[in-house]
């Protein structure tokens, strides 16, 4: 990456799920005027880039995602004069800040489908999917829902059905017309204008469906538990078509200057990768890649998940790395306590951008709720496996201090979600104290992530350790070449490493010791340790160890 990189290249995102993150006007739910208040907290933590869930007009039904309006505030967040004060606030703390964008789908009262819904000759009616019932009667085909049950729903005022990939109150609006994606356009532009530094691109692969509409075959590795897996989703995903669609996307906001584009993209590599644009680079910024989220929190197979991914990207691509969203299981929670400052060594200092959720750099675990006090749709729609796939546990208010409601928000006020069990020990007061805490460890490693060039845009090498449960890598620039060591297991390892140097300058290590000269002939990571050491000035590492990086 050479030095003009840009912001993107350089920084770390930090998503903001806004309903959780502070209160401040005691409704219990958080809004723009709470995010406000707690920036210079933000810009503690050496995050460059906060991308904000949905904040548009919206009835709810799944948290956002189902927009009214794509060019207002939802009330319950507050007002555009707020949300105007968090764009200058944000940039004047040299940050960024980046929206969800939700194109592929609005709220079911959204203007555009209440006209689309009024008559089939309104001239809106084909900006969403309709079609006749099946011969027989019944949807028009085999489709499905993420969150449960047909992709269809019965509109008895015209004798369609709609199609809708998440809830009814979600219906899909349709990319083959030729004014749906200009309208979406303007809808873009309206932010850009008001200088919105970019879009995060929700369900980006899903944009387009099958125009014959055939059903989708069985999924022969389906374990009978969530339905909607039963199915390959060949027709309503992914399809060669939809990176037309994205280039155009892309085109347009490269209308204005240096602004980012995020795909949501839960793929493998080798696919994946196609979101850049291939050698031209002419789609997305960034493809999130969730690699780490899904593959087993194990040493080998991470490394080969890393390592395949930078073989695959595409000429100019720049990677990023994810480890925790509002759709998924906390990090702490997947790979445990004693791992997550692990995870975070690994998230930032591997090549690219990384991206954090909040709370997730005090060690935040998913709070187990009852079904009785759950409100996530899939969760509700799908009961006997709401534990598998309610994501209400991931989203609970933000931990800040040990007052009640843990800062989050006043006394007597019912947050929208409860609180953890913890969250009078576990908050963000009681780490800031100490420098050792999961918090002081983060801030140490975006603060040493900001210092080093050979993290913020170095090569990256992996390196044969010799030993279970530990990866090894190189990132280094002209001036530097750190070593990064990682020890997944609850085990003393001794890695034996393929470098000719003697000693090399512990920088930083997840137990927070202090910086020293170690021997790498005599380094031994204790359980659940990793270090970011630096090698000596002219240091001698094996060509076959550099012969691919």
């Amino acid at each position: 990456m050479s030095a003009a990189a840009s912001w993107w290249q350089r920084g770390i995102i930090y998503q903001v799920y806004p309903r959780s993150f502070q209160d401040s006007n005691g409704d219990g739910v958080g809004d723009l005027a709470g995010i406000i208040a707690r920036l210079d907290y933000l810009h503690g933590l050496n995050v460059d880039i906060i991308w904000l869930s949905p904040i548009y007009p919206s009835p709810m039904h799944d948290f956002g995602y189902d927009v009214a309006d794509y060019c207002a505030i939802d009330p319950l967040f507050g007002s555009m004069s707020d949300f105007d004060r968090l764009l200058a606030e944000v940039h004047r703390r040299g940050m960024r800040l980046v929206l969800d964008l939700v194109p592929n789908h609005s709220s079911h009262r959204h203007p555009w489908f209440i006209a689309s819904r009024s008559a089939r000759d309104d001239p809106r009616r084909a900006w969403y999917i309709w079609r006749d019932p099946a011969s027989g009667g019944g949807p028009p085909n085999n489709w499905l829902s993420h969150f449960g049950g047909p992709a269809w729903t019965f509109d008895e005022g015209s004798g369609q059905y709609y199609m809708h990939q998440f809830l009814p109150q979600q219906p899909e609006l349709n990319y083959r017309h030729p004014e749906v994606l200009p309208a979406m356009l303007d809808c873009m532009r309206f932010w850009l204008d008001k200088g919105v530094d970019g879009f995060r691109v929700d369900v980006i692969g899903m944009l387009l469906k099958d125009p014959l509409f055939r059903d989708e075959p069985a999924n022969p590795a389906w374990n009978g538990i969530r339905e909607y897996q039963s199915l390959l989703h060949v027709h309503t995903a992914n399809l060669p078509e939809v990176h037309g669609l994205i280039r155009q996307m892309r085109a347009f906001l490269d209308g204005w200057d240096d602004r980012l584009m995020i795909g949501e993209l839960y793929l493998p590599n080798a696919e994946l990768v196609r979101y850049y644009g291939n050698e031209d680079g002419a789609e997305c910024h960034l493809p999130f890649n969730f690699q780490l989220i899904r593959a087993p929190w194990d040493a080998a197979v991470i490394r080969r998940v890393v390592d395949e991914y930078e073989a695959l990207l595409p000429v100019h691509a720049w990677p990023n790395w994810v480890l925790g969203n509002h759709d998924q299981k906390r990090l702490a929670t997947r790979v445990g306590l004693s791992q997550a400052r692990v995870a975070n060594m690994l998230l930032l200092t591997l090549r690219g951008t990384p991206t954090c959720y909040y709370g997730d750099e005090i060690g935040m675990l998913d709070v187990p709720l009852p079904l009785t006090l759950m409100q996530d749709p899939p969760a509700l729609r799908q009961p006997e496996i709401a534990h598998l796939v309610g994501r209400d546990p991931q989203r609970t208010p933000m931990q800040w201090d040990a007052s009640a409601n843990a800062g989050f928000a006043a006394a007597g006020v019912r947050s929208w979600l409860p609180l953890a069990a913890d969250c009078s020990t576990r908050n963000v007061a009681s780490q800031a104290a100490d420098p050792a805490s999961p918090l002081g460890f983060f801030r140490a490693m975006t603060a040493l992530r900001r210092a080093e060039p050979a993290l913020a845009s170095g090569f990256y090498q992996s390196l044969d350790a010799d030993q279970p449960d530990v990866f090894a890598y190189l990132r280094g620039d002209r001036g530097s070449t750190l070593l990064v060591l990682l020890n997944f297991g609850a085990e003393r390892r001794r890695p034996a490493l393929p470098l000719s140097d003697a000693a090399a300058d512990l920088l930083l290590s997840t137990a927070m010791t202090a910086p020293r000269r170690l021997s790498l002939a005599q380094l031994v990571l204790e359980p659940d340790e990793g270090m970011v050491l630096r090698l000596p000035a002219g240091s001698r590492v094996s060509r076959s160890v550099l012969s691919g990086g």
